[in-house]
């Protein structure tokens, strides 16, 4: 075959890959890990289900780089002119034939081929590390709502219950939004629950709002309240999800499917409707309004299966998603996580729905009660949990709270906050946890103050780690992570302290860092 540039003739040789191409597919590669993988990490913390991830979208990237491995590895036998020396067109590149494995085994060549495979297995390494942290960071903003939400261990109940709490009742019922349903100020989350006499004894004492989901305890939930229910499913207003055991429903699921699942949780639920189905965890716009489910819960309704539609919320695009749900005029009810210290400027999102009327469930009231701290309470006159309910119900805007319930004590406990105001010690004793907790607590959906620091210094990070070494007994983690900033906060030390006043809600940044690189850096 003739050269199509020069016409000389070719004789096949071993050349390398193209450069050009290798370096290419590096690049492709990291984007790939960037945009594709970095939106299935947004879809795993979301809580899609599992079962129907897109996981092509990992798979792609790996294949990828896995090419790009191989070509640096290997030389390819190409169609190369006598008389221009260059191979065949770009268009034309991909080897003829196998490399030739006696080559391949002679000396030399394999020392050659040896060093080069460990510097592609380093550079892939590399990229797909380097593209995996900048997919995180893509979604940094679900690392404070993880550590607030889900990693923070809480102090659920008192370790020393009092006899006054015995028998405590529900003694106050608020209307939720424009349902008109009058349901319980403190009602039942059933995410833990696997008690049938739990969920019976929450019912005699006149909570009347049950929340549950498919994914809780994988279906378990659903039918404990199934069988708690019987013969007092009237009493009760029940909310439930479009879920399945797994997760939540992807945006493009088939209606008849969404139809389906929501049919299964009436099932175990031992019902013939809900009262309320929210699209759970709800971070993008694009689901909240998703047209499959919007069409799925107006069949439902027609049907008599469902009676409102809501949304919950407790994500780092929260406000976006509660500002469209209003507007859209489409959803009934929104469940918001809500607590003490939490958001001081999230008020008008709260007041906005009390104006569309759309009825708001308080969540997440007691997160930020972590143990070490509260041992500080233990001989207060109220309890952490008490005054945190009683804060939280005094904004006018929240027509109930859900709180996970799962033993007997917690009922009493719970119950006894029921239709009370907050006391000024309750205030005193959230206040006080508050300023204990200064620093450690570095509120989701925030970052006001980074913009701020001269040095670009990852100031919510170092305080997370902090709280890892001093609240959670995680030093080695904490100093591992810290070890692995690129800034740390040793550029704390004489700086003017821009980041000073920036805080919403008050942290000392510049004495907390300084603080942190005390704690958190290795001893030399």
């Amino acid at each position: 075959m003739s050269c199509p540039r020069c016409g000389g003739s070719q004789s096949e040789r071993l050349v390398r890959a193209r450069r050009p191409i290798v370096i290419g597919l590096y690049a492709t590669g990291f984007l790939l890990v960037y945009t594709l993988t970095g939106a299935l990490l947004h879809d795993l913390a979301e809580g899609v289900q599992r079962s129907l991830l897109p996981m092509w979208k990992l798979w792609v990237p790996v294949a990828v780089l896995v090419l790009a491995v191989a070509l640096t590895i290997f030389r390819e036998r190409q169609q190369v002119c006598d008389a221009c020396n260059r191979p065949r067109p770009a268009w034309l590149w991909v080897p003829l034939d196998r490399v030739r494995s006696a080559e391949i085994l002679a000396g030399s060549t394999t020392r050659r081929l040896f060093l080069r495979g460990l510097g592609a297995v380093g550079a892939s390494l590399a990229t797909a590390v380097g593209g995996l942290a900048a997919a995180v960071g893509r979604n940094k903003g679900w690392l404070p709502v993880a550590n607030d939400f889900f990693m923070t261990e809480v102090e659920k109940t008192s370790p020393h219950p009092r006899a006054e709490w015995g028998e405590a009742r529900v003694k106050s019922y608020r209307r939720l939004g424009r349902t008109n349903a009058m349901v319980s100020d403190i009602s039942l989350g059933s995410g833990q629950i696997n008690d049938v006499s739990v969920a019976r004894k929450a019912i005699e004492r006149g909570i009347t709002y049950f929340d549950t989901a498919p994914d809780y305890s994988d279906t378990a939930s659903e039918k404990v309240l199934g069988e708690a229910m019987k013969g007092q499913r009237d009493t009760i207003f029940l909310a439930t999800k479009f879920c399945v055991a797994d997760g939540h429903l992807p945006n493009d699921t088939p209606v008849p499917k969404i139809m389906e699942a929501v049919e299964a949780s009436l099932r175990r639920l031992q019902t013939d409707h809900v009262d309320l189905i929210h699209i759970h965890s709800c971070d993008r716009v694009e689901r909240l309004m998703a047209p499959n489910i919007h069409e799925a819960f107006d069949r439902l309704k027609q049907q008599g299966k469902v009676r409102f539609l809501g949304v919950s919320t407790h994500t780092p695009n929260l406000e976006e998603v509660a500002n469209t749900a209003i507007d859209s005029g489409r959803f009934d009810v929104m469940m918001m996580a809500y607590h003490f210290g939490m958001w001081p400027s999230f008020g008008h999102i709260l007041q906005k729905a009390k104006e569309h009327d759309v009825g708001i469930v308080a969540m997440k009231t007691l997160k930020g009660a972590k143990h070490t701290n509260l041992a500080q309470f233990r001989d207060e006159a109220n309890v952490y949990s008490q005054a945190a309910f009683r804060w939280v119900l005094s904004n006018p805007a929240v027509s109930c709270l859900v709180i996970s319930i799962s033993t007997h004590q917690q009922i009493d406990e719970y119950l006894y906050a029921s239709g009370t105001a907050p006391h000024a010690q309750d205030v005193a004793l959230l206040e006080r946890y508050d300023q204990l907790t200064a620093g450690d607590y570095c509120q989701p959906h925030c970052g006001v103050c980074l913009d701020s620091c001269a040095y670009q210094l990852p100031i919510n990070d170092v305080l997370r780690y902090r709280m890892y070494f001093k609240d959670y007994g995680w030093q080695k983690e904490g100093m591992r992570l810290y070890a692995k900033l690129g800034t740390n906060a040793s550029a704390c030390i004489g700086c003017a302290a821009p980041c000073a006043h920036t805080c919403p809600i008050g942290v000392p940044i510049q004495d907390k860092m300084l603080d942190a690189h005390r704690f958190l850096t290795f001893p030399v």
